[in-house]
């Protein structure tokens, strides 16, 4: 007898400031799981620390995780991130070249532009290819910016579009081709 295959999920959540990107608590504060209320065993692909918002995908499904997240597969990630104010030329010449962080690896390029400043700081759109553990807040601190928020808008092709904090839904036949295919 053949076991019959688990049948695939697919999930698309905004996670607020303050959630932690695990499924199991740990800890006595809130994570991913406490949002998404299914019996099916799902992961996490592409984290976001605490203090950060916006995309995740929860998925069962292994091969798809790894075309996502492998760095040879070079999809995209796109952040809204709001810094403490404009980065100069110099800044943002630095950050889409790479930068040489803490762990002596340098960042892959990234694209950087500025949406808008206001009293609240600047807003800018980073693109990159690759996601280290807190890379976004380390390049800021490297070219002495300061990061306020950060909120993941993309991943590959899929969008957070307007899902609200806390908010999750399964996504479209054509959104996980879309993914699997790798169009950006």
């Amino acid at each position: 007898l053949r076991k019959k295959e688990p049948q695939k999920i697919y999930i698309a959540f905004h996670k607020p400031r303050g959630v932690l990107s695990d499924i199991v608590r740990i800890r006595d504060e809130k994570v991913v799981r406490d949002y998404i209320d299914i019996p099916e065993r799902v992961f996490i692909v592409g984290r976001l620390d605490k203090d950060s918002e916006g995309l995740m995908l929860l998925t069962n499904d292994g091969e798809l995780a790894n075309v996502l997240t492998h760095p040879r597969y070079e999809h995209e990630k796109e952040y809204k991130v709001l810094l403490d104010r404009s980065p100069d030329e110099q800044q943002r010449a630095a950050w889409q070249n790479g930068v040489i962080l803490a762990d002596r690896v340098r960042t892959g390029k990234a694209s950087l532009s500025i949406l808008h400043a206001n009293s609240q700081g600047c807003w800018v759109r980073v693109i990159m290819k690759e996601g280290k553990k807190r890379q976004i807040r380390e390049t800021a601190a490297k070219l002495g910016l300061y990061v306020k928020r950060i909120i993941r808008v993309r991943i590959g092709t899929l969008e957070l579009d307007n899902l609200k904090r806390g908010e999750w839904r399964y996504l479209t036949e054509r959104e996980v081709a879309n993914l699997r295919r790798g169009h950006v």
